[in-house]
């Protein structure tokens, strides 16, 4: 029976050629459309590390004078710690894993015969970094923390940064020049690029794109000179030269807590800290916080409002696009009114008119998938020529690439219900009367 219904909604469909041309184009723009920003959205407030993001908290103090709040309203917390307070923390060891990290850009100078010196974006990290953000390696391994306590000059380096100097080679061992200081590779990495760079937020570096290049051990990095980038200050006295001891924030933490005790614990211990800073007179508030990762991410809003807008009017132009297909479906059910009155007196019954028109009305929604997913690729080409962080990075995936088809044909179904009901209603009698 539904090759019977496809053939007729195959027939009806070549005989109205320019309808259903009009039909197809008008649910490929809106899904085309639809499909291009939600792939997007999704790029852009994906969970970047789904296995572990659960067990990864951002804790939050605050160091700044009551009378000079961090935010002109007082209540949002600073988005960075100071040394002092990030070391504080850190040798308290109350969390499984814990990491300092700070962004840098480092003049990378490479052997004569690879180049010229080029600026690289790094990072500078306590031992933990790796194992807690599962990061992958291709080569080696990152440091210990011994090596981190020992300031030993080592370095990692992401796997395009060392296809750029070593030609992909394992390169463990040998030596790269970073900031006019020799660092002995150790590790080098498999391509790795968390969507958004959960760990770089309000830290200097960019929120997306294909990470850093070089990875380097906090102290030892400190020791030779790096300045991160960013550093604010929240007292007079800072300077760049010793950040160590300036009243300044210029470090993020994370912590890894592996289930709910360990949670409440570790806030305790952080509030307790606050209440005892206040009480050597480092603080004036003991306020704190301890978001999970994508707590952090919300709250700091790393979705572009924009990229959340583009998607609600995508949907309204989708909605557009299949009013007009109602309107051309119902036109087209109207002029085969006299066909359907003798299929009726022939003996169909309401149910196969009905199931004819949403055969009918599924073809449509297929054609318009296919072609709506040949806009969506064109709309995201055109997106990866923007100037924006992530733009490099808009490429339709597989479960999108699915989910185009899922939403072409519930729209084209959800267009095709009015018509296909109008079309079972004709009574058959006024139609043969009035031919």
């Amino acid at each position: 029976m539904f090759g019977y219904y496809l053939d007729l909604a195959l027939r009806s469909l070549r005989r109205n050629k320019v309808l259903t041309t009009l039909m197809v184009m008008a649910l490929a723009l809106g899904i085309g459309a639809t499909i291009t920003t939600l792939t997007v959205l999704r790029l852009l407030s994906g969970d970047p590390l789904p296995q572990k993001s659960a067990q990864l908290f951002y804790p939050q103090v605050d160091p700044y004078p009551a009378d000079q709040p961090f935010s002109r309203s007082g209540k949002r917390l600073p988005f960075a710690m100071s040394y002092v307070d990030v070391m504080n923390l850190l040798h308290a060891r109350k969390a499984k894993r814990q990491v300092a990290v700070a962004l840098s850009q480092v003049k990378v100078t490479p052997d004569a015969q690879a180049g010229k010196p080029f600026y690289a974006d790094g990072v500078m990290a306590t031992a933990d970094f790796f194992p807690m953000f599962d990061v992958p390696f291709r080569y080696g391994a990152g440091w210990t923390a011994a090596e981190d306590d020992g300031r030993a000059q080592v370095a990692v380096i992401a796997g395009y940064l060392n296809d750029r100097l070593f030609g992909g080679a394992n390169s463990v061992g040998r030596m790269i020049h970073i900031e006019g200081h020799d660092f002995r590779i150790i590790g080098v990495l498999k391509h790795w690029a968390p969507q958004p760079r959960f760990y770089a937020l309000h830290l200097g570096g960019h929120n997306y794109g294909k990470g850093e290049g070089v990875y380097l051990p906090l102290l030892a990095a400190r020791a030779d000179g790096i300045a991160p980038s960013m550093m604010m200050s929240y007292a007079p006295g800072s300077s760049l030269q010793h950040l160590e001891t300036s009243p300044a924030i210029w470090l993020g933490m994370w912590v890894e807590l592996p289930d709910a005790s360990a949670v409440s614990a570790y806030r305790l211990f952080l509030a307790n800290y606050a209440r005892q800073q206040v009480a050597l007179g480092r603080f004036q508030k003991s306020r704190t916080a301890m978001p999970s990762l994508m707590e952090w991410l919300r709250s700091e809003h790393v979705v572009p409002d924009d990229a959340r807008l583009q998607a609600g009017l995508a949907f309204g132009f989708l909605l557009i696009c299949v009013v007009n297909t109602v309107g051309l479906l119902l036109a087209k059910c109207l002029r085969r009114a006299r066909e359907i009155g003798v299929r009726r007196v022939l003996g169909a019954s309401r149910g196969a008119i009905f199931a004819q028109f949403m055969v009918e009305a599924a073809i449509v929604g297929l054609a318009g998938g296919v072609l709506g997913l040949v806009f969506a690729v064109l709309g995201l080409w055109g997106i990866r020529h923007q100037p924006a962080q992530y733009a490099s990075l808009a490429h339709l995936d597989f479960p999108m690439f699915l989910f185009t088809f899922v939403v072409a044909l519930a729209a084209s179904l959800v267009a095709g219900l009015l018509p296909a009901w109008r079309a079972c209603a004709v009574a058959p009698a006024p139609q043969l009367k009035a031919s």
